[in-house]
């Protein structure tokens, strides 16, 4: 996460008590399942943007015989191992990971790459530490929930009134310092689907499945708010595969 990596830093509590440990309902019932599921089977598996270790472990846990977690922020690694579960740790960046090619079978991203300013450098680096034949798991907040100026909408002039979701300049690509909680700034960086899924063409990572889940029961139980929320996906998970032989010519090259 090499966006405003200082702010990271800054506030990694806010993630370690939010996020993790049972303490979201999007993370418990979604989630992880479907990491757990998208890992099924690895051997060697990488966690890229690991934090304090949550999808590390749950990779061992899940069968994989060695696990490494990689993260850009010094209190993510000490509170990662201090968790323990047995993943070996490393601060490292997206963009140059610390490993030789072809060094794992599965590499994992969770909620991470919309953190990235430098996103080629970081699928080409996926690309390269993956086996022919190796999975890419790739979790995203949905871009189209990620737009800058996007939000609920409550409309009272119409009768009877609607609420909907508006979707901001969804094709420009877009840097938003984000207030997550009062005080917490955390920046979000913006990108349509396309670009990941060229970037990852790119680099041979062909993409085989995609999931859009409806958000989970604990997640709508805290939005009364927000009645329309069971049909709009808050989460984007891309099931990608390293093809064989050499990654295909960039066409913006």
């Amino acid at each position: 996460m090499d966006a405003g990596a200082d702010r990271w830093e800054a506030h990694a509590g806010w993630w370690q008590h939010g996020f993790t440990a049972g303490a979201d309902a999007e993370y418990t019932e979604q989630i992880l399942p479907l990491a757990a599921d998208a890992l099924a089977g690895a051997a060697d598996v990488l966690d890229v943007g690991t934090g304090e270790g949550q999808i590390a472990r749950l990779a061992l846990a899940s069968g994989a015989g060695r696990v490494v977690g990689v993260d850009p922020t010094v209190a993510q690694i000490v509170e990662a191992a201090q968790r323990g579960g047995g993943p070996r740790y490393a601060r490292a960046e997206a963009a140059a990971l610390p490993f030789a090619a072809a060094a794992f079978d599965a590499v994992v991203a969770c909620l991470v790459f919309e953190h990235i300013k430098a996103v080629d450098e970081a699928v080409a680096e996926v690309a390269r530490v993956l086996r022919p034949g190796g999975r890419f798991a790739f979790f995203l907040n949905h871009p189209l929930l990620q737009t800058p100026s996007s939000g609920w909408i409550d409309d009272h002039v119409l009768d009877p009134p609607e609420q909907y979701w508006r979707i901001g300049p969804y094709l420009v690509e877009d840097v938003t310092l984000e207030e997550v909680e009062k005080d917490v700034f955390i920046p979000f960086v913006h990108r349509p689907l396309s670009r990941y899924v060229n970037a990852m063409a790119d680099h041979g990572l062909v993409l085989r499945r995609m999931e859009e889940p409806a958000p989970p029961p604990g997640f709508l139980a805290r939005a009364p708010e927000y009645p329309g929320a069971a049909s709009i996906p808050r989460l984007l998970v891309l099931l990608a595969e390293k093809e064989e032989g050499r990654s295909r010519p960039s066409v913006h090259s």
